[in-house]
């Protein structure tokens, strides 16, 4: 049988999905240029798939058009090649479009830069993330173990090798705490690259988990009562001529002022980018005590239960390896908006010139609630809910977002909710399981 190439062209989009359209390969130069057509209401597509609500309608035109530098050519034997780019959604005109994903991370990095304009900052950061493989087992004892390690059959080296071919560099394959849980970690990038791959490390893994009969599941949560999946966001900040400049070992919590500030920022705005980084309701079956998830938003050293993480320097690696991890997200959020929520946040702390909180005296996990929120400590939003209502009064939010981005995704996201109103938390992870 005769067969044509083809290449789809997509977007991470406001449901964490990629969607686009396909076309032949031999028109490829032509669509480099002027991309494939979209509608304004492309964008509301729900996770479950209808478009619930619209402010667009149906009327106007838009582009989808590829960034070479997202090329995804990966070939498998006796299967269809994976033949994507990722993409910006652009208007008529050639203008980048307000409500595109991608250019709310542009927007933010830019802003970042701007902040020093004699050097310049840029972001390097790398997702670390989490998912479930349907191609084997649960079994007792398996957290961690060589045996979950070496059942999963050819899936990891096949992964690993997709990656590679897609253009990242992995780091490390390992399986995880939860039943038929495993992580992928990849090498940190810069700037809009860092989200590029965190979409691409998604996708590979659903590809190689297809071809051999399977499934990736990145859902958040797939048993209210079991374990989640996180997606961990580490970052650090360079200067224009790529040296480190987030490291200093004689200050608080090792981080240099521009890095404190930074931090900070994201941590006073931390409830409100719940709504944007932790964003389904089974988001926050996962967010709960004794899960090894954040519920407090609260900032300490080397712990995994806190919402940001100092990470620790191993061996000589010094300020270059030096990093911060965000703990509260996951795979139901697009890491465009994501990760340009984290610099919209830490660009404000810069500005304000925010500075952290001084460590607690007492152990976080000895102290009481009401201690905790004594010493400025505030809970995590409880619900998806709570946290659009946090992110809808937030000034700053709406500035980062744009006026119009910022309405799109308040109702974008209510929509959802009132999809899934009234199922079982396990009917409402069943929803999700299906999806992501």
């Amino acid at each position: 049988m005769m067969r044509e190439p083809l290449i789809f062209v997509g977007t991470c989009d406001l449901a964490g999905l990629v969607r686009g359209k396909g076309f032949p390969a031999s028109e490829l130069p032509r669509r480099l240029k002027k991309g494939v057509g979209l509608t304004h209401s492309n964008i509301m597509m729900s996770p479950f798939g209808p478009i619930y609500d619209t402010p667009f309608g149906t009327e106007g035109d838009l582009m989808l058009v590829p960034d070479p530098s997202t090329r995804v050519e990966v070939e498998f034997d006796d299967s269809a090649a994976e033949r994507f780019y990722l993409a910006d959604i652009m208007t008529t005109d050639e203008q980048h479009w307000e409500c595109c994903p991608r250019h709310f991370l542009r927007r933010a990095l830019a802003a970042l830069n701007e902040l020093d304009k004699a050097t310049g900052l840029t972001l390097l950061a790398a997702f670390e993330q989490e998912f479930v493989y349907t191609g084997v087992e649960d079994r007792p004892g398996a957290t961690y173990a060589l045996d979950a390690y070496r059942r999963q059959g050819d899936f990891g080296e096949s992964y690993m090798a997709a990656l590679r071919a897609a253009g990242l560099t992995p780091d490390s394959f390992l399986p995880e705490y939860g039943a038929r849980q495993y992580e992928v970690t990849i090498e940190p990038a810069r700037g809009l690259r860092a989200a590029d791959e965190a979409v691409i490390q998604r996708e590979m893994a659903r590809a190689v988990a297809h071809r051999l009969g399977h499934r990736a599941i990145f859902a958040p949560i797939l048993d209210p009562a079991g374990v989640g999946n996180g997606t961990h966001i580490h970052f650090s900040l360079r200067d224009g001529a790529d040296r480190p400049v987030f490291f200093d070992p004689a200050r608080p919590y090792r981080l240099s002022p521009v890095g404190e500030h930074f931090v900070a920022g994201i941590l006073h705005h931390l409830p409100l980018l719940t709504a944007v980084t932790a964003p389904s309701a089974v988001s926050y079956y996962r967010l709960r005590p004794n899960r090894w998830a954040p519920t407090w938003a609260n900032i300490a050293v080397q712990d995994r239960g806190a919402s940001i993480r100092v990470c620790p320097i191993f061996a000589d690696g010094g300020a270059a390896e030096f990093n911060v991890e965000y703990r509260v997200a996951d795979a139901a959020a697009s890491p465009y908006l994501a990760l340009g929520a984290l610099v919209w946040a830490g660009v404000d702390g810069i500005r304000q010139r925010r500075s952290l909180p001084a460590r607690p005296e007492r152990n976080f996990w000895d102290m009481s609630e009401a201690e905790r929120e004594a010493a400025g400590i505030r809970p995590l939003p409880r619900s998806l809910d709570e946290a659009l209502d946090g992110l809808a009064a937030s000034s700053a939010a709406r500035e980062w977002f744009g006026d119009t981005f910022f309405d799109v995704y308040l109702r974008f996201k209510r929509a959802e909710l009132k999809v899934i109103d009234g199922l079982s938390e396990a009917a409402t992870c069943a929803r999700y399981t299906e999806i992501y």
